[in-house]
């Protein structure tokens, strides 16, 4: 049997990297080498992937975070059309509207290819953060956004959305529904579990006894923490006894912690380390809104942490609001305190919604929804190869 071809465009390959890296490993990682053969293009990241070639353009880092670059595939185009026909791809997956995708998605339609693509990021979303100094030019520049990606994802065959709700906005926005799917995300709970309590480790980090709140994520401004800041000084102020943990880094690092001046931030850390972080903790925080999904979410519901997050974002379909979580107003830090003081001040309250989100996350299951994924290339594959017989 002929093994699929499969070219799969990506700004950044690079394990852990963040979240939506976090993702594409996932089904990277069980890829199937008797049915399946991939070419890997992207602007950083490893020579190969596994057993796979990847190919890498050239980038510029991305003034607003450095630590994100830009591939430029204009610069190489040439080179790399003719290691793509050389390649001679079945399918192409393309990571997300940046340059690179926009080159893929001019290839994909040269060569008359299918196009699967997975929304990992909700860049509208993020326009308010960065320009909040020029109000006047958020409406315009969302507007204009929205109109590309919309055209963007019209032309693929298959787009992967991870929840209900944002699928809904998108659409509202003029996404297409036709070629939606809802495709939500895994974990591993033999990693984030409950089991990975450690109230020493938290002692050692903290030298007191006391409750602590975990926030979470990468340090950046449109994960809403201008919000979190608030909730941290509502508690502060009125004297409420607790520790404060960060886990993360980022732009706006410096920035939170000469505002959180009484918090503890442990910077990156990795799964291992994070996972006994989020079992040993004592409530989970995450105020943003513009999360596709919401990993770290998931993550700490596995780990038996309740989560307080923002009503809004693809993280709300994952709680169930009172029952294994709390949803508040995303920026009313009044209303983050109360859930918080609530279930720091009612351990049987707290053990109940704990129990119930380790139960809830056991649904998210990665080695099905890798199988929808490889079938799904199969199916378009399969389509083209109709196609052309016809």
């Amino acid at each position: 049997m002929r093994k699929i071809k499969v070219v799969f465009f990506a700004e950044i390959l690079i394990p852990d990297f963040d979240g939506a890296s976090r993702t594409i490993f996932q089904l990277l990682d069980r890829i199937d080498a008797s049915r399946f053969d991939f070419l890997f293009v992207c602007g950083s990241g490893p020579d190969r992937i596994n057993q796979f070639d990847c190919i890498k353009t050239r980038s510029i880092s991305i003034p607003l975070n450095p630590k994100y670059k830009l591939a430029i595939p204009s610069l190489t185009a040439d080179e790399i059309r003719v290691q793509l026909d050389q390649f001679k791809p079945d399918v192409v997956h393309i990571a997300t509207p940046s340059l690179l995708g926009h080159f893929a998605m001019a290839y994909a339609k040269e060569r008359q290819l299918p196009v699967i693509s997975i929304y990992h990021t909700h860049f509208p979303s993020y326009i308010a953060y960065y320009f909040n100094a020029l109000p006047f030019l958020i409406k315009p520049l969302t507007d204009r956004l929205t109109t590309i990606q919309n055209r963007f994802y019209e032309a693929c065959k298959k787009v992967y959305v991870p929840s209900l709700s944002l699928a809904e906005e998108l659409v509202a926005t003029g996404m297409s529904a036709g070629n939606i799917k809802i495709w939500q995300r895994g974990i591993d709970t033999t990693l984030f579990s409950p089991d990975k309590k450690d109230p020493q480790y938290l002692k050692n980090l903290t030298n007191n006894a006391l409750p602590t709140i975990l926030f979470a994520s990468r340090l950046v401004w449109e994960k809403n923490l201008v919000t979190l800041i608030a909730v941290y000084n509502t508690l502060r102020t009125e004297g409420f006894r607790c520790n404060w943990v960060i886990a993360g880094d980022g732009t706006a690092m410096k920035d939170c912690m000469r505002q959180m001046p009484g918090a503890i931030f442990v910077g990156k850390m990795d799964h291992d380390a994070l996972s006994v972080l989020y079992a040993s903790a004592s409530v989970f925080i995450f105020p943003s809104i513009s999360e596709t999904f919401g990993n770290v979410v998931l993550e700490a519901m596995a780990s038996g942490l309740v989560p307080i997050i923002a009503d809004g974002g693809g993280s709300k379909d994952i709680v169930v609001n009172g029952v294994n979580g709390f949803k508040c107003e995303p920026d009313n830090a009044n209303e983050y305190a109360d859930k918080i003081r609530i279930l720091l001040q009612d351990e049987t309250l707290r053990k109940e919604m704990a129990a119930n989100a380790v139960s809830h996350s056991k649904a998210f299951d990665w080695e099905q929804l890798a199988k929808v994924y490889f079938d799904d290339l199969h199916e378009l594959a399969t389509s083209v190869t109709e196609n052309l017989e016809i």
